[in-house]
């Protein structure tokens, strides 16, 4: 899993609603991924994720995921991945 420094991510904050992120769970991520693979994930703006995320954040309620690119946090509404849509 990627890692981003703690210090950065007391400040990072999902830029849709304002509320704390953290880093995604191993167990969550792997489920994110299997939805990837079997092509059943769009974010935010609408377009079909094809590569399966090497790390993410995720708002503290668990709602919204953000991609983690080179360990880059990706807080762009866009690109966020709505996962309590797959979570019902």
């Amino acid at each position: 899993m990627s890692q981003i420094d703690g210090r950065l991510l007391e400040i990072l904050c999902c830029p849709i609603t304002h509320r704390p992120v953290k880093l995604l769970g191993e167990d969550i991520l792997q489920r994110v991924n299997a939805a990837i693979a079997a092509g059943k994930v769009r974010n935010h703006g609408g377009v079909a994720v094809d590569d399966a995320l090497v790390g993410a954040l995720v708002t503290i309620e668990g709602d919204l995921i953000y991609p983690l690119r080179n360990g880059v946090p990706i807080l762009l509404e866009e690109e966020c991945i709505n996962w309590a849509a797959f979570n019902d």
